[in-house]
């Protein structure tokens, strides 16, 4: 073959490679948008700790999808060892469902074994954890909560926290509102904002659970944060981040790079998971 030939054969190749790209191009730019229409994600930072007792894990099976975040509390490996025991202990409870007709009923059962777990696993040390769980049936969003990590849904660009938490400031506006405490009383114990009931602790109270359940919407999000998150960005910046045009891995991943910035002295280990449902059965209500 002549070079004038073969140049000629390889301008046609280059050509016929530019046009099949083309080709190509917008059905991998889709691919790479629907990884936010329905998945999760997380991120994570040990903030200025050693050690990151944070532990995450989500499980799909035919009832649904359940996501959990749990906080480790305690000194060395216990709050790690605890966060741990507590996310495998619901796990494990959901694991062989196939339809899940009553989460609530779940979730307390799971949590309180996840309570007995850890307090027989960890002995006479003093430690527990945190735990935020999310279940989505594709229908409905249910969650429950023991301690202080946070929970919100994104939904029409406007991210609405629906958790309250189990901290001494929320116990406190909840005790004023039923008379239990005075305004002052109250004043003084919204100053603190620690956990006041969490699995493993003696004397672990009733948990907080979504009732009733939120009917779910085709793009919601649900996030899942830990203490080192909220602490350190608002809602208003998490918002700000998940309405940029990424990915759930990139805007996971871009809150725990925006909470490194920050310049706080004492930075708490901090973990945020993301969450979009596939939707079966949307309704008009909240």
């Amino acid at each position: 073959m002549s070079l004038a030939g073969f140049v000629v054969l390889s301008g046609i190749g280059i050509l016929l490679a530019i046009l099949l790209w083309q080709r190509l191009l917008p059905a991998l730019r889709s691919s790479r948008q629907t990884i936010v229409k329905k998945g999760w994600a997380y991120s994570q930072t040990t903030g200025n700790k050693e050690l990151q007792s944070d532990v995450i894990s989500v499980y799909q099976n035919h009832a649904g999808v359940m996501a959990a975040l749990a906080d480790g509390i305690g000194k060395e490996n216990t709050g790690k060892i605890s966060a741990q025991v507590a996310v495998d202990t619901l796990l494990d409870a959901f694991e062989p469902y196939r339809v899940l007709n009553n989460p609530e009923y779940l979730f307390r059962t799971a949590f309180l074994e996840a309570h007995s777990r850890i307090q027989k696993t960890i002995g006479e040390r003093r430690g527990g954890a945190s735990m935020g769980a999310i279940f989505a049936n594709g229908k409905q969003l249910y969650y429950a909560l023991a301690g202080n990590l946070k929970i919100a849904l994104l939904r029409n660009g406007e991210l609405i926290p629906i958790s309250k938490g189990q901290t001494f400031d929320v116990l406190a506006r909840t005790a004023f509102r039923e008379g239990d405490l005075s305004k002052q009383e109250t004043i003084w114990s919204q100053e603190t904002t620690r956990v006041w009931n969490y699995l493993g602790k003696d004397g672990f109270h009733e948990i907080e659970v979504c009732t009733p359940p939120i009917n779910l919407k085709s793009g919601d999000m649900i996030i899942l944060v830990s203490q080192g998150v909220y602490e350190e960005l608002s809602w208003a910046e998490v918002e700000d981040i998940l309405l940029r045009p990424m990915s759930l891995q990139e805007m996971a991943d871009t809150i725990t790079i925006e909470v490194e910035k920050k310049e706080a002295q004492d930075k708490e280990n901090g973990s945020v998971l993301l969450l979009v449902p596939e939707v079966t059965n949307e309704k008009n209500q909240f």
